[in-house]
């Protein structure tokens, strides 16, 4: 079996050796040693590695792509390798596709292979409450028709998520999903209020804490996410994600063993996935 040397794949893929190290200590590549003890990778490494090139040249931002292939590992059988995963942008969001089904990453939602649009228009019905059509319709009805709309229009998305809650004011899913599209778009303040919102309505849930915590971190307000991440892992201790996002910012403000113990966290939890 051909392998190859650190400076093979950096010259093959054009990425920079420190960015192919980055992957290993994260955890995602486990090369072998070569007799200088040098990393040497398989073809199905290569193949990994060309898939995170093609986000970080998405410009996906280095941590998003760490944080979003953490998740990933996490939603696949042990055995299966990440490079067996199609994984790619799609505009604004990161989509991972095995052949049969369609996902993010970040937040394991699933995504319907219909026409969304389509729905809307069959409902003749525009997304307002206005409509007494539209105030017939659930919830959850709402809700899943915007989880398909942020394919195809986030304007349409944020206003069926509104429609949701309009219908349950307490469907944290909801705030959640309406709070990462609010993130996405840089409107960070009424992203913090459906987070808070989520958090409130499941208190159980390490998500909403986890979202919010890369908001503050976004805004840096780096006490304050630490503390969500504190939060998000104290709810859930195999959160393997938070454990790593809370490692980083203990290592930023030179916590170093604090660091180090929620990387060991991190790292376990990811490797026994």
């Amino acid at each position: 079996m051909k392998l190859f040397t650190t400076g093979e794949v950096a010259k093959i893929l054009n990425l920079p050796g420190s960015r192919i190290r980055s992957f290993v200590r994260a955890g995602f590549l486990k090369p072998g040693r070569g007799k200088k003890k040098s990393l040497q990778f398989t073809f199905q490494d290569v193949l990994f590695l060309k898939t995170a090139k093609g986000l970080l040249d998405s410009r996906v931002p280095s941590k998003n792509i760490i944080r979003m292939l953490l998740s990933l590992k996490r939603q696949l059988p042990g055995d299966q390798h990440l490079s067996s995963v199609k994984i790619y942008a799609d505009n604004r969001r990161v989509i991972a596709w095995d052949g049969k089904a369609r996902w993010q990453p970040d937040s394991g939602q699933f995504l319907f292979n219909f026409d969304a649009r389509a729905v809307v228009q069959n409902l003749n019905a525009p997304i307002t409450p206005a409509k007494p059509q539209a105030s017939k319709l659930s919830a959850q009805h709402w809700f899943d028709l915007a989880v398909e709309l942020e394919e195809s229009s986030v304007k349409e998305a944020q206003r069926a998520y509104h429609m949701a809650l309009e219908q349950d004011a307490k469907m944290a899913d909801a705030h959640l999903n309406l709070g990462k599209l609010y993130h996405d778009l840089g409107e960070l303040k009424k992203a913090e209020a459906h987070y808070r919102a989520a958090a409130e309505s499941a208190p159980k849930d390490p998500a909403p804490k986890f979202n919010l915590g890369v908001l503050l971190e976004d805004a840096r307000q780096i006490q304050a996410a630490r503390c969500a991440y504190q939060e998000a892992v104290e709810l859930d201790p195999s959160f393997a994600d938070a454990h790593y996002n809370l490692a980083l910012l203990c290592e930023s403000l030179n916590e170093k063993a604090e660091a180090v113990a929620h990387f060991r966290a991190a790292r376990k939890l990811y490797l026994d996935k």
